[in-house]
């Protein structure tokens, strides 16, 4: 049976390269030596010898002990995906004979999710007789796509999907 796979860096006996150029626990090179010899040092230091840079010619390094330097690499992973943000995508929905206060309100929505950083897709909805009159939807994205044109740019432009007009806003 195979040994279970390490995640993370290789350290002391898992580095299987006969030379590498070690780095002590200070930030001090120490040059190019036997993975042994330097093995057999950071032990006498109570530290493991760590890979710090295993593509490099030849490997780089590290006396440090490593649980702590898996703990940092873990926080650091933690925080980096705390602090990203996913890009939503939003739907607003409009018919082609939308009154004026509706329509400033759906505005109104639009630019608080694109301030958010999120993209907004625009949902424009043929009725019956409305399909007879597609150039007022298409006159209501080209209003719309003025109004946030300081905000926003068009990702997709309108196309008509069956008995809908869609539009695809994303942050500047």
């Amino acid at each position: 049976m195979a040994p279970p796979v390490k995640s993370g860096p290789r350290f002391d006996n898992m580095i299987n390269v006969p030379k590498v150029r070690v780095i002590d626990d200070e930030g001090e090179n120490l040059g190019v030596m036997f993975t042994r010899e330097a093995i057999e040092q950071a032990n006498e230091k109570g530290l493991n010898l760590v890979e710090v840079s295993p593509n490099a010619d030849p490997p780089v390094c590290k006396y440090l002990d490593v649980g702590k330097f898996r703990y940092e690499a873990q926080k650091k992973a933690n925080l980096a995906r705390k602090t990203q943000k996913t890009q939503d995508i939003k739907e607003v929905k409009m018919r082609p004979n939308i009154d004026t206060h509706d329509y400033d309100v759906k505005m109104r929505n639009v630019t608080k999710f694109i301030e958010n950083g999120d993209k907004v897709k625009i949902t424009l909805r043929f009725r019956g007789r409305e399909m007879a009159h597609q150039h007022l939807g298409m006159d209501l994205l080209k209003k719309v796509q003025e109004d946030v044109a300081e905000v926003a740019k068009v990702e997709a432009f309108p196309r008509l999907e069956g008995r809908q007009m869609l539009m695809v806003l994303s942050p500047k």
